[in-house]
């Protein structure tokens, strides 16, 4: 391989682990300011009608009386930020160095994998209807896709038959 494509091949890496670093740390930081993050989701919603609006202000509603009543359950969500930014920081291993830390990203998949039962068998549980299922899942499937990107350029950096495409 080319000096000038593995460089090319590096900076395609690069920059979608840079993509999911961010967007993980970004997501994990909504957690932080619930009450007004909620309301400002409720405001949003309320030309789109039932049943958004109707879960979105409800979910406010509740998140308002906790913070009135019981604001210490917040740090609770306080830790789910710092998770998710702790979480971000595995990936700067891959982005020094792709091959090595291949594990890192099969990792990132397998998690992504996972919010997928977390979403559609836990989530009914708490009373979460089976809309914000799915948005809860959607994070799992769209943050999959630049870890499989990812991945199948490692493969190619490696001189490794990438994982199969789809087609």
């Amino acid at each position: 391989m080319s000096k000038a494509k593995r460089n090319k091949d590096v900076a395609f890496i690069r920059r979608w682990i840079i993509f999911f670093m961010v967007a993980l740390v970004f997501s994990g930081l909504t957690a932080v300011p619930l009450e007004w993050g909620t309301a400002l989701l409720a405001e949003m919603t309320r030309s789109w009608g039932d049943p958004w609006h109707g879960w979105a202000a409800y979910a406010a509603e509740a998140v308002a009386h906790v913070g009135e009543t019981y604001p210490f359950l917040f740090y609770g969500t306080d830790w789910l930020a710092f998770a998710h930014v702790v979480i971000a920081l595995a990936f700067i291993g891959p982005y020094r160095d792709p091959v090595r830390n291949r594990w890192v990203i099969e990792w990132g998949l397998w998690c992504c994998l996972l919010v997928l039962p977390l979403a559609f068998l836990w989530a009914p549980v708490r009373g979460i209807p089976f809309f914000w299922c799915c948005v809860d899942a959607s994070f799992g499937v769209f943050g999959a896709i630049p870890l499989w990107l990812v991945l199948r350029r490692i493969d190619v950096l490696a001189n490794k038959d990438p994982i199969p495409t789809f087609q």
